[in-house]
């Protein structure tokens, strides 16, 4: 038997939407590259098409800003040894 799924109230809803809109950590280190636009436009064509073949302006976009904002050498892996 299945159990229906949990009742949510109207205003608990509507407080995780405001808690939502703090950003997180993810969001903090796509903002600190530089290239947040570029990065939301990049997955919402993924998010929209469900394929990156079509999505290659916006791909490109992204991996031009982040060679511009130097994220391509902040990020390169360094030798330790």
């Amino acid at each position: 038997m299945l159990t229906p799924p949990p009742k949510v109230n109207r205003d608990t809803r509507d407080q995780a939407v405001v808690e939502d809109d703090e950003p997180d950590d993810w969001d903090k280190r796509i903002i600190s590259t530089g290239c947040a636009e570029e990065n939301v436009k990049m997955n919402e064509c993924f998010y929209e098409k469900r394929d990156w073949r079509v999505c290659k302006t916006e791909l490109e976009n992204f991996k031009q800003c982040w060679m511009k904002h130097q994220n391509d050498i902040r990020t390169e892996m360094k030798d330790t040894s």
